[in-house]
């Protein structure tokens, strides 16, 4: 750990790290104030605090699903650190449209006609930047690292994005969306000027030219990628994970509204204690497998994780909420008698799950060559964003068909040994040597 913790001194990696950090710390905290708004303070209606959940997911995840080939043919035949500068440029306008939305919000006016499609549009353009940069964070690292600190890398990749998505979502639960407004906006220029210190990544290969043709290169993409056995298994292992991720995401605000009755800052604690538990899990994996690439505690990970979410849903079902109408302060929540088993078992759920996706990503990187990590990363996202949009269109199909999103959980859960099942095969496979890259 020792070890990994050094690269934070090194400039060919600190740069990225704080890069990445920024601007996982403002999506959340763009994407959390106003969602938390208008599930709390325009909606009063579960289902259409759901369904407008669910909009705000699907809408950022939707540019992943179109444009990740595209951007993983760039970062394979462009200077990565060129692109990083152009989508980080990019992002400070971005956040001016949706800091516009906010204070206009906040002010009451047009706020359905006028400030919500501000914000949607401004976390769809975010969803573009995130597509273009997702591919980056994980190919650059085997381009600038050792072979021997890719996974000690992806580790505090993972973990410092998931701080950073910690702080956002706390921070989005507990400022008002004026001063969210002014500080998503100071936060772009921030990472742009951070970005802009990351060094040279030229291309590893040669460049053939860009098709910019989305749905055709996705399609070659995801096949190009899919018919290799290790590929496919760990790509289906994380889609698995990322269903379930989206599933309790979406869940997530309604389910402390009506079902804990406890107010904003309560569900951002959720969203907290979930990035707390994947930053601990980033870091315990890495400790175990002492900076070795492998699968073999990711079935008996994602194990964990379905029994914790098996709890967490058992407690929720016997929650006793507050009957005077009125929703319970974060002091009061914490109060409750089964507060800490619930955070115990959402911290389970995480932590398990940090554990699980963390060696599966550095995987990905690692048993391909250099020249092709971003293509991997990028048919990656289009099947997790897939797979997410498709735990997003079935959580808002059973809401509109009365199934109680406490209920939900139990979804989520009997998706878990399917995703052991698939790390299981995974783990045989490279045992038996099919993982090594000719």
């Amino acid at each position: 750990m020792q070890a990994s913790v050094r690269l934070l001194t090194k400039r060919r990696f600190l740069p990225l790290f704080v890069t990445q950090l920024l601007g996982a710390f403002n999506d959340n905290l763009f994407k959390n104030a106003m969602v938390l708004f208008v599930v709390y303070s325009v909606y009063n209606d579960e289902k259409a605090e759901t369904w407008f959940s669910a909009i705000a997911t699907g809408i950022f995840i939707l540019p992943f699903f179109l444009l990740s080939a595209l951007s993983g043919q760039l970062a394979d035949q462009r200077d990565k650190a060129r692109i990083i500068r152009i989508v980080k440029a990019a992002e400070i306008g971005i956040m001016t449209v949706g800091a516009i939305g906010l204070a206009l919000a906040w002010m009451g006016i047009t706020i359905h006609s006028i400030a919500i499609p501000l914000m949607l549009l401004a976390l769809f353009a975010m969803g573009i930047h995130s597509t273009f940069f997702g591919p980056i964070k994980y190919a650059i690292l085997p381009q600038h690292l050792h072979d021997d600190e890719v996974l000690g890398g992806t580790g505090l990749v993972e973990a410092g994005t998931y701080i950073a998505i910690l702080a956002g979502t706390i921070l989005a639960g507990l400022i008002s969306v004026e001063v969210a407004a002014a500080v998503v906006i100071m936060t772009a220029i921030v990472g742009y000027l951070t970005g802009r210190e990351v060094p040279p990544a030229p291309p590893m290969g040669r460049c053939d030219p860009v098709d910019y043709h989305f749905i055709r290169a996705s399609i070659k993409l995801v096949k190009g990628t899919m018919h290799v056995p290790r590929l496919y298994l760990a790509i289906l292992s994380i889609s698995f994970f990322w269903t379930i991720g989206s599933i309790l995401f979406i869940q997530f605000p309604p389910l402390v509204k009506n079902v804990l009755t406890a107010d904003k800052a309560v569900a951002s604690l959720f969203l907290a204690i979930f990035s707390i538990g994947i930053a601990i899990g980033s870091v315990a994996i890495n400790r175990l497998l002492k900076g070795d690439v492998s699968a073999k505690y990711a079935p008996a990970s994602v194990i964990g994780m379905g029994v914790c979410l098996m709890g967490f849903h058992f407690v929720c079902a016997n929650w006793a909420g507050a009957t005077d109408g009125q929703l319970l302060s974060l002091a009061d929540f914490l109060k409750h008698p089964d507060a800490w088993e619930l955070t115990g078992a959402l911290l389970g759920v995480a932590t398990f799950g940090g554990m699980f996706v963390v060696p599966l990503y550095a995987f990905l990187t690692t048993t391909v060559e250099k020249c092709e990590a971003a293509r991997t990363i990028a048919a990656n996202n289009i099947v997790n964003s897939g797979a997410m949009v498709i735990g997003s269109l079935v959580a808002v199909g059973l809401t509109m068909l009365g199934l109680a999103p406490v209920n939900q959980l139990l979804l989520a859960a009997a998706l878990c040994p399917i995703s052991a099942w698939l790390a299981w095969r995974l783990h045989s496979a490279c045992r038996d040597g099919q993982c090594i890259v000719h």
